[in-house]
């Protein structure tokens, strides 16, 4: 009933809903922002951008979008490049997982559909790391199919618009979210623009916060609008709390080469090279974690701490670094180890090629803190020998 009153007010105010797409469209041509791959829109360009923006802000996608395209310009050469190399591009942009996935994606392209991407929303989905979303922005874009998308932007939007408030994660609020963004996109002339356009409306003018309705195209045939509930609609969500993550990052050097093992193929860092972890909900001490490490409590050395937050945990990093002798000691061990597993082995690498590896920001400061703590090594040895 509430929806018929809104949609009768519309009417009185002399818009109809009928023009939503179009009226994003003329506004998107306008105040569209200049991205680099919005410049020319090509499919792989396309699968690239969205598999880059899921999570992450444009601001931090267009530089290295440009990068990752000038080292992986076609899909086959992403498809066969070496995963470390991929994982390296895309430093910066976390979630490493989506681009395991992109490869993964690329792969089955160039080995299902001889390296060229699939058009349709079915054979998109059934790419590894495409969802109904990502499935339907590509089809849309980069093949102006008459696909629908919902994402959190596009059902802020449509909320807001219809003025009534679903929960996106219900199934319920799912398939209403999905019935009006085809009916919207089945208006458009453009599947393209108006989607695209419908993305920018609620990134940069229908936003969470103070929204920006005197700029908008459609404010006159919004309910949200209409009835000042712009604040309301959707219903804000409480944040859950962080959980707590202790991890202790241990450092083994050993003839000048660093100690690093690939993490699981699941979980936070997964499949990235790191230093050996112990991991747990609850602080350990010194002592404790020297026991399970397998070394005297004197052999380690606190280089440092620092809190890494995520979007559901807050990791709480402290780096130790070992002894030399007690380092040789656990080296002799993991290699004499028949038991050791292969994904879980040490391997022992150089200096530069660890800088080349610590692609992560959480990598970054474990070894920042280890060369400070170096650094203070070597003048504590000055002027243990009167500066010599």
């Amino acid at each position: 009933m509430a929806l018929m009153e809104v949609a009768q007010g519309n009417r009185r105010r002399g818009k109809s809903r009928g023009s939503l797409a179009q009226s994003v469209e003329k506004w998107f041509k306008i105040a569209g922002r200049d991205l680099p791959w919005r410049r020319n829109r090509t499919p792989y360009g396309t699968l690239v951008s969205e598999a880059m923006l899921q999570q992450t802000q444009v601001a931090r996608v267009s530089p290295a979008w440009e990068a990752f395209l000038r080292q992986f310009p076609s899909v086959r050469a992403l498809a066969r490049a070496p995963q470390d190399r991929v994982l390296a591009a895309w430093q910066g942009l976390g979630y490493y997982r989506r681009a395991r996935n992109l490869q993964a994606a690329a792969k089955v392209i160039v080995g299902e559909y001889h390296g060229k991407i699939p058009c349709d929303r079915l054979s998109l989905e059934k790419l590894p790391g495409i969802g109904p979303y990502c499935a339907g922005a590509i089809a849309s874009i980069a093949f102006g199919q008459r696909e629908a998308i919902v994402d959190g932007n596009v059902a802020r939007v449509m909320m807001r618009i219809h003025g009534r408030n679903v929960d996106g994660d219900s199934r319920t609020g799912k398939a209403w979210l999905w019935n009006r963004a085809r009916d919207y996109v089945d208006e458009s002339r453009d599947p393209a623009l108006a989607n695209e356009g419908l993305m920018e409306l609620g990134a940069m003018v229908c936003t969470p916060n103070s929204p920006k309705c005197g700029e908008c195209p459609l404010h006159e045939v919004c309910g949200a609008y209409a009835s000042k509930k712009q604040d309301q609609i959707p219903t804000p969500r409480r944040r859950a709390a962080r959980s707590v993550l202790h991890v202790h990052a241990i450092l083994v050097i050993v003839n000048g080469r660093y100690a690093l093992t690939r993490r699981q193929s699941i979980g936070l860092w997964s499949g990235l090279m790191f230093p050996p972890t112990i991991e747990s909900p609850r602080a350990i001490s010194r002592a404790a974690l020297a026991q399970r490490i397998g070394v005297g409590g004197k052999a380690l050395s606190a280089c440092g701490a620092f809190t890494f937050l995520t979007t559901h945990r807050s990791v709480r990093f402290r780096v130790w670094s070992i002894d030399d002798a007690s380092a040789r000691e656990l080296k002799n061990a993991q290699e004499n180890a028949q038991e050791n597993a292969q994904e879980n082995a040490w391997t022992w690498h150089t200096q530069s090629a660890v800088e080349k590896l610590s692609i992560t920001s959480a990598m970054s400061k474990i070894f920042a803190l280890a060369e400070a703590q170096g650094n203070a090594n070597v003048k504590a040895r000055a002027r243990k020998n009167g500066g010599k």
